[in-house]
């Protein structure tokens, strides 16, 4: 980072300073790398869902979903549902474990099959809500996430001590989810989505400044590139879940 200390009335730069910029170029190409993978994974899920949502239902003149397709049937009334809903699980777990040992082009496509499959889950938001409150949503989350991103990414305060905090919020979330689903309480939905949104939130802010800090000038291209990925991951199931738990504030239903 650029070295701000007074060093008096000292006409000659710092020696350290060429490094300093260096480190900073280096660090914002990093980082906008980080960006652009998670903003292409954004792109491949939107594509993916509303691609596979067109392709299943039946509309009537007003845009009103009238029936489903054959493939509607398969994927939304079948079994099939359930390999749609896990295969995102199973391909973040893979890629978390395995990156190690894969190689940066192999890793990359891993992420944009994971976001296809993401998407493709998420097909079913659109028999749910409308498309123009689904739109909306996606900027007041956009402009939400940018915000909470910067912060992270600007901030000098060590948001560390976040972590295990905002860690057991998530889990507290996960937990009370699966209980409402047997017990179908929508004063329990509405505190979950809160409580979701202000956790996810933290995670943007906490996982930016992660990120920032995991780069390293004198790391490979190979390590670089796995840092990225890795990276654009995190944002992106951050992006992710707080998009579905605002939609639940924001988003009118069909």
């Amino acid at each position: 980072m650029a070295d701000n200390r007074n060093w008096g009335a000292q006409s000659v730069p710092a020696a350290g300073s060429r490094v300093d910029v260096t480190i900073d170029q280096g660090l914002r190409t990093y980082m906008l790398k980080v960006y652009n993978l998670m903003a292409a994974g954004l792109a491949i899920t939107g594509v993916a869902a509303y691609g596979l949502f067109s392709a299943s239902v039946v509309t009537n003149g007003a845009g009103d979903i009238v029936g489903l397709t054959g493939l509607g049937q398969a994927v939304f009334a079948s079994p099939l549902k359930w390999v749609l809903m896990l295969a995102p699980l199973a391909a973040v777990f893979f890629l978390s474990f395995r990156i190690e040992r894969m190689s940066v082009s192999a890793a990359q496509m891993t992420f944009w099959v994971y976001a296809a499959l993401v998407g493709l889950s998420l097909s079913t938001v659109f028999l749910v809500f409308t498309q123009e409150s689904i739109v909306q949503v996606f900027f007041i989350t956009a402009a939400s996430f940018g915000a909470l991103s910067l912060f992270g990414y600007t901030t000098k305060r060590d948001l560390s001590g976040m972590g295990s905090f905002l860690f057991m919020g998530l889990i507290g979330v996960v937990l009370a989810s699966i209980v409402n689903i047997f017990l179908a309480s929508s004063a329990l939905a509405f505190a979950i989505s809160v409580i979701g949104v202000l956790v996810f939130a933290g995670l943007t802010a906490y996982d930016t400044q992660k990120i920032k800090e995991m780069y390293y000038e004198g790391d490979g291209s190979v390590v670089m590139g796995r840092k990225a990925i890795m990276g654009a991951l995190a944002l992106y199931l951050d992006f992710i879940n707080m998009f579905m738990f605002m939609l639940q504030f924001f988003g009118d239903r069909r």
